[in-house]
């Protein structure tokens, strides 16, 4: 290559890097406005899906195939770059939950949110207030086990509060024995957690002929047996609440299915926009005219616009005895036309409907390996 050719070649080297640094400052100025969105949603910054195609669209674009590969890797350079920009302008975000450190809840919030911090208050209700004051970012709060079934207080505040659902999670349960360092198995006489865990690890506990002892919940039951430092009690909890408390694994995944899951949702005060696409849903909640049929006649609507409903659940409305509002989760976007038509007709039969969350596809929070 001759001098000058390799001078043109470094000079059209320095106009696209002065175009990429200009294109660079426009892409980051979407970013922030990104990362404003999801931080008064409570949503999470990584989105592998959106990710995913943003990769596929870009590749539509490259005409060389040799260079493919290569674009690929610039690409996710670039959302790794965003990424980090996106944490550095979300950080502090405050998510509330209820229970203690360590608690599965503190789990899901901490998982969730890795760069925020997780703040604790005594119940469902004060959790929720906390966020709907402002004095929280969001909250995160369980709204389904697979075992236990719908939390009932949780699905009352939807109805009855002003947040709307911005996420779904799903939480995968999987218990361990835990004692202090130094102890064993065969040295454990008595195991302390919450009922359910007991109830889960029930086959183990006969197995190995321990004594179980009920306590509030499974990161007390750790913590207490970290303060007694006694070998012959262990407790049932999560690999989080082990690294938390100090505790060794005596054993790992003792309970007796490994379906145990727990689904917790993220509540903001600011709705998410319009979700479309395979993995849209939307909670709804509504009630209908105390009148034979009403019910039937709502779900005809549902139908009849096309939407299918994954959750039908009643709960009683605790200001009128014997009256019952619906909570259902229905996939699908309520913003389409078909989704302002049904909810428009269902107005006929209900005194009230209400959508209380939209979100994409559910999350799964994985555990992290010790």
């Amino acid at each position: 290559m001759a001098d000058n050719q390799l001078e043109r070649a470094r000079e059209r080297i320095t106009q696209a890097d002065r175009e990429m640094a200009r294109l660079f400052e426009m892409r980051m100025d979407a970013v922030r406005e990104v990362a404003e969105y999801k931080r008064g949603r409570g949503l999470p910054i990584l989105d592998a899906g959106r990710e995913q195609a943003v990769i596929d669209r870009g590749l539509n674009w490259i005409k060389d195939s040799e260079l493919r590969d290569f674009y690929i890797s610039f690409q996710r350079d670039v959302m790794e770059v965003s990424k980090a920009y996106q944490r550095r302008l979300i950080s502090g975000i405050r998510a509330a939950y209820s229970g203690v450190e360590g608690a599965f809840a503190n789990i899901a919030a901490r998982r969730i949110f890795p760069d925020g911090e997780a703040v604790p208050y005594a119940d469902f209700a004060s959790a929720y207030a906390a966020a709907e004051r402002g004095e929280c970012d969001v909250c995160v709060l369980p709204i389904e086990n697979s075992y236990a079934g719908e939390v009932g207080q949780v699905t009352d505040l939807m109805y009855t509060g002003s947040l709307h659902v911005t996420g779904v999670y799903a939480l995968p349960v999987t218990h361990h024995l835990l004692g202090v360092p130094g102890a064993d198995l065969a040295g454990v006489r008595r195991v302390i957690s919450h009922p359910q865990a007991l109830s889960q690890c029930a086959g183990f506990l006969r197995q190995h002929g321990l004594e179980a002892v009920a306590a509030s919940n499974t990161a007390r039951a750790a913590r207490d047996v970290m303060e007694k430092g006694d070998p012959a009690e262990a407790a049932i909890a999560s690999l989080e609440t082990a690294r938390l408390y100090g505790l060794q694994v005596l054993a790992r995944g003792i309970n007796e299915s490994g379906l145990n899951t727990t689904r917790f949702a993220v509540f903001s005060r600011a709705e998410n926009a319009r979700i479309t696409g395979r993995d849209a849903g939307f909670m709804l909640l509504f009630t209908v005219n105390h009148v034979a049929g009403a019910l039937a006649n709502a779900i005809q609507i549902i139908g009849k616009y096309g939407f299918n409903m994954r959750v039908l659940r009643s709960r009683p409305m605790k200001e009128l005895p014997w009256h019952y509002y619906f909570y259902a989760e229905m996939e699908g976007d309520d913003q389409s036309e078909a989704g302002r038509s049904m909810i428009g007709e269902l107005a006929a039969y209900c005194n009230l409907v209400k959508v209380a969350g939209r979100f994409g596809a559910e999350v799964s929070l994985k555990e992290e390996e010790a």
